[in-house]
């Protein structure tokens, strides 16, 4: 059977409260929070997980057409392109078109994926956020 957590209480004035009874809602506040900061985390590594996997498999493609398909390609336009050209212009056009395939695939992984990992808001930074807050609070009194 699953534990049912509770959800966020809500917001009541707690001015009439008795410093006791304050004291006595810490545990429960650290408590919620810690659970909150955990499922931060978890969610952070979740999409850090995803928009990575994907990173890696437009990286692998990328490798892939660079060492396999790409070369094998290239040589015979090479060889097409000798039968009017010099051999070296038809080289360089070819290496050309070879760059220009890597940076498609480069710039699809970090149009696509990269910039999103990059927005991830780390639980880190949320921590120290929730740490100033109450840093700030506590100085208050």
């Amino acid at each position: 059977m699953a534990k049912k957590t509770p959800g966020p209480s809500p917001i009541r004035d707690r001015a009439d409260d008795s410093l006791l009874s304050l004291i006595a809602d810490v545990p429960e506040l650290v408590k919620n929070l810690l659970r909150a900061e955990f499922a931060a985390i978890k969610t952070y590594a979740i999409q850090l997980i995803k928009h990575g996997g994907f990173t890696a498999l437009w990286a692998f493609a990328a490798l892939f057409f660079l060492f396999w398909t790409i070369p094998a390609f290239l040589a015979f336009f090479t060889i097409f392109l000798a039968l009017w050209l010099p051999l070296w212009a038809s080289a360089l056009i070819v290496l050309g078109i070879g760059v220009v395939m890597i940076a498609v695939c480069g710039i699809c992984a970090y149009l696509f994926h990269i910039r999103k990992i990059q927005k991830l808001e780390s639980p880190g930074a949320a921590a120290k956020a929730d740490a100033a807050i109450v840093k700030e609070f506590a100085d208050e009194f």
